[in-house]
């Protein structure tokens, strides 16, 4: 039988955990509540706050003698993400639920981003309707909005942690015992923008034609970190990272960051890479009257509602291009730059409105005069979103992948 895990903070949530256990058990799983309260003295848990605290090397009575949150949360939360990891590997744990407000929330997502990806994982939680990014991560973590404080049973929250609960025993039953109906092929991530799409969807589809599953990811700063966060853990094993426009947000102050180790995963994994310079040419706001008061005088193109454009600079492309060069240089894995010298992207074509030669100029100027000379370069006269780039990038790639597959062998 499918087995369910409730992590929380039994000292404040007590009642809630209860009423959980018995819908997640009416549900047809197994339940086995963790309790990660600092101040719980409680025995209803099957894995108790002793045993959570011990898991970290803490003692929790001293913890909650000492009257300090920060580092008792900090303690709960290393206990919880190790509880939670044996409980996976022992095969006790098919799914993972939690509740709470902030606090509960940030010591599940903790635990949970520990799991693998495809583990079923879900929070309810009062924060879910805001800013979601440091609960989620790189994971597959599921929040759901609770609507009303998590402070007793009532006739709303009942509806919903009675929902949460069959929500997380359904999946927790289909996992247990997966089979996958999809035939197992090498997988490699690939990055794309709007502006990129017709050049990665051309390499895609060029490189499952040669026996590949490509995993596409939006280069929306969180597109880039799960990528990368899917190499670290094994899963993706080879890079076309055609769209690096993540790092113009993290240069100029955009709202599309994917943090300052994007672009060094691969090269650190020594897995085959194939990179280009998809969407230098812009960095990302929100809507226009959200960008900030020293861009207004910029280059700035509407895409959207919700999004809005600003050209590169030949200052900062200059910068670009050295900080590709030395991210890349530091890469022990097959390697190959593209540079497509008809524009980056779709609006940095001739008459587009992001089209800037001297920029462009800049940027290829200082990668070529950076890379480390053993790193292959391919220039072509074409755009980024050319056929015959396109495939080009795929093809090289498919030739890295097979002289790498044939050496780990």
């Amino acid at each position: 039988m499918a087995s369910v895990v409730l992590l929380g903070t039994l000292d404040t949530k007590g009642p809630e955990y209860e009423f959980l256990r018995d819908r997640v058990r009416e549900s047809g799983c197994d339940v086995l509540v963790v309790d990660a309260g600092v101040m719980s003295d409680s025995s209803s848990a099957d894995i108790t706050a002793d045993q959570v605290a011990a898991a970290a090397g803490e003692d929790r009575a001293a913890l909650a003698a000492a009257h300090d949150r920060g580092p008792a949360v900090a303690a709960m939360t290393r206990g919880a993400t190790e509880v939670v990891k044996r409980l996976h590997a022992e095969g006790r744990l098919h799914g993972i639920l939690s509740i709470g407000g902030s606090g509960g929330s940030s010591i599940a997502a903790a635990a949970m981003q520990a799991l693998p990806v495809g583990v079923p994982k879900l929070i309810v939680s009062t924060m879910a309707s805001g800013d979601t990014r440091p609960y989620v991560g790189t994971s597959d973590i599921a929040m759901l909005y609770s609507v009303v404080d998590i402070a007793g049973i009532n006739g709303v929250s009942e509806k919903i942690l009675t929902n949460a609960a069959a929500a997380i025993a359904g999946m927790a039953r289909v996992t247990d015992g997966f089979v996958s109906r999809i035939p197992k092929k090498p997988l490699i991530g690939a990055t794309m923008f709007g502006v990129t799409t017709p050049c990665v969807t051309t390499a895609r589809e060029r490189l499952e034609a040669l026996g590949y599953e490509v995993l596409v990811f939006h280069a929306t700063g969180s597109g880039g970190r799960s990528m990368e966060a899917l190499m670290q853990a094994g899963f993706i094993t080879g890079v076309l990272d055609a769209t690096t426009t993540e790092l113009v947000d993290e240069l100029v102050g955009g709202v599309l960051s994917a943090g300052p180790d994007r672009l060094e995963m691969a090269g650190a994994l020594g897995i085959p890479q194939v990179v280009s310079l998809g969407a230098l040419d812009m960095c990302n706001f929100g809507p226009r009257d959200t960008v900030p008061a020293q861009f207004s005088e910029r280059n700035l193109y509407v895409h959207n509602a919700t999004v809005t454009l600003m050209r590169t600079t030949e200052e900062e492309c200059a910068e670009l291009g050295r900080t590709i060069a030395r991210k890349l240089n530091a890469a022990r894995g097959p390697l190959t730059v593209f540079i497509p010298l008809g524009g980056v992207s779709m609006i940095a074509t001739p008459g587009g409105p992001f089209y800037d030669p001297a920029a462009d100029v800049a940027l290829v100027r200082e990668l070529k005069g950076g890379l480390r000379p053993d790193i292959e370069l391919v220039e072509m006269a074409t755009d980024i979103n050319d056929p015959a780039f396109a495939t080009a990038m795929a093809d090289k790639l498919d030739a890295h992948y097979r002289a790498w597959a044939a050496k780990q062998a």
